[in-house]
């Protein structure tokens, strides 16, 4: 029955979008051709003589996705995160989605404290407040704790939500696989694996166990991080449903009058958030990904707090040495490396040219740089240079979309505090560090060394694997080989040993 179940729920989508205006608007963000947008208007006709439906305040696609509940308020918010999927205008229209339901009953929230944790509220905490925040997947409250009096915020799942979030999943694959297949052009942008983006984000946020591992890796790799605090994870409280961590006042970064009567600079604050963001991404490649104006604030004394840990991003070593050469040869004006960084990445086909490619990304750079400092924008940036690796062949890369939208966010946020701010002269101290630390001599004598721990660990195996190679070698009738596959056996066999002993040695002397 799941197929059938997934067809209704899809014509109910289409139903909504229709009777709220969307249609028209979602068709024209996707570029779908003049037939398929007139096959879809007159498939939609009966639904129109329904009424319009929900918020006529609202503009259409946010009406209709508000409408049609949790699992799509969540998906607007990934989407707000693809401009390169949606539009930058549609993107922004969907910004609104961050906190857009109304929360469940107080009863609610106390039955799954006391089914996740094993004793009532009222054990647990001597206060538990209504709740504070409402998203899609889950709701805050504030309260104490009974034993020690301390301060925490008490995150619970809405009932029932996991189910609701699975049955539309199902649907919205299925509603992918037939874009793809009615409108070929869109398989650039891969929408199943959209929508597979989508279930992972969803699948880390409805466990809320790694939420709470989240925060615990996050204040590890930023305890150091000076201005900067980040509330610690309860585990004890903590649960599947649940989650408990410290509560943690501040003044929210769009409180600008706020920020002043507290007498914090607003520029030092504006370049902190963003050297935070770019330390989190190429130092420790794992970094807050949805860092708008409502999960970060700033104490009084001026350090910034930051909250939930439901979407966090991972970069690889080599995807984080990828980025920060591209970040710096924008910065430099080095189109010609940003090029050859793209194609030695694989980023771009090989068989392109190299040369057309620079070209393209002096195109994206320089009209950039040209501007004045508090024009200078990476979002503009980052569109552009969508636009020119479309041309070139270039696919999404979802290991980079994430970092990308959330550069745009905090660029954003750090420019609501300082209009003025230039985020390439800001930027650039952070790239030159990590560059100077990962791209060099020093970097490949530690990838050496890495490299041969990974080989020690087959030391104990070494002679067993040396003595068999070579007793084949000697006996053809074990395993004949042609000559030149004996020497390259032979080669490889005393390679491996002389760089076994190198990257000892290498181990030894770092």
């Amino acid at each position: 029955m799941k197929g059938p179940h997934n067809i209704w729920r899809l014509i109910r989508t289409g139903a909504t979008f229709e009777r709220t205006g969307a249609m028209t608007v979602a068709l024209e963000a996707m570029e779908v051709s003049p037939r398929l947008r007139f096959a879809a208007r007159m498939l939609g006709l009966p639904f129109r003589w329904l009424g319009l439906k929900g918020d006529p305040a609202l503009p259409p696609v946010t009406r209709a996705i508000t409408a049609l509940g949790p699992a799509y308020i969540k998906f607007g918010q990934i989407l707000s995160t693809r401009p390169d999927i949606v539009g930058a205008e549609l993107a922004d229209q969907l910004k609104y989605l961050q906190d857009q339901l109304p929360p469940f009953p107080q009863a609610e929230a106390h039955a799954a404290v006391r089914a996740e944790l094993g004793q009532p509220v009222e054990v647990l905490f001597s206060s538990f407040s209504e709740p504070v925040a409402a998203a899609s997947i889950a709701q805050v409250h504030r309260a104490r704790l009974a034993d020690s009096g301390e301060e925490v915020a008490v995150k619970v799942l809405r009932p029932g939500i996991e189910r609701a979030f699975r049955r539309d999943i199902d649907a919205f694959y299925l509603a992918a696989r037939w874009i793809e297949i009615l409108a070929p052009f869109s398989r650039r942008l891969r929408p199943v694996d959209v929508i597979a983006h989508f279930e992972g984000v969803v699948t880390g946020e409805l466990d809320l166990r790694l939420e709470c591992a989240s925060a615990a890796e996050f204040a590890a790799n930023t305890e150091k991080d000076g201005g900067l605090v980040v509330p610690r994870p309860h585990w004890g409280l903590s649960g599947r449903t649940v989650l408990t961590i410290d509560w943690a006042e501040g003044i929210g970064l769009n409180d600008l009058a706020a920020i002043d009567a507290a007498g914090i600079d607003r520029v030092e604050l504006s370049r902190r958030v963003l050297t935070l963001f770019l330390s989190h991404a190429l130092r420790d490649g794992y970094f807050h990904g949805d860092m708008h104006q409502g999960n970060i604030k700033v104490m009084p004394d001026g350090r910034l707090v930051v909250y939930d840990f439901g979407i966090m991003g991972r970069l690889d070593e080599y995807t984080r040495r990828v980025y920060a050469e591209i970040l710096m040869g924008f910065i430099r004006k080095d189109y010609r490396r940003v090029a050859e960084v793209h194609f030695e990445a694989g980023y771009v086909p090989a068989d392109r040219d190299i040369d057309e490619f620079a070209r393209a990304l002096r195109s994206v750079g320089e009209p950039i740089f040209g501007m004045e400092a508090n024009r200078i924008s990476m979002a503009r940036l980052l569109s552009y240079l969508f636009e020119v690796t479309e041309r070139f062949g270039m696919e999404t890369r979802t290991e980079l979309i994430l970092l990308q939208r959330t550069m745009v966010v905090v660029e954003g946020v750090s420019r609501s505090l300082d209009p003025h701010l230039n985020i390439w002269e800001v930027s650039r101290p952070v790239v030159e560090d990590y560059i100077r630390a990962s791209v060099g001599p020093k970097a490949i004598l530690r990838d050496l060394a890495r490299t041969a721990r990974v080989l020690a660990r087959f030391g104990p195996k070494l002679p067993a694997l040396t003595e068999a190679a070579l007793v084949r070698l000697g006996n053809p009738d074990v395993a004949p080989r042609p000559a030149g596959g004996r020497a390259r056996l032979v080669r490889g066999v005393i390679g491996a040993v002389a760089f076994l002993a190198l990257g000892v040695a290498i181990g030894a002397a770092l």
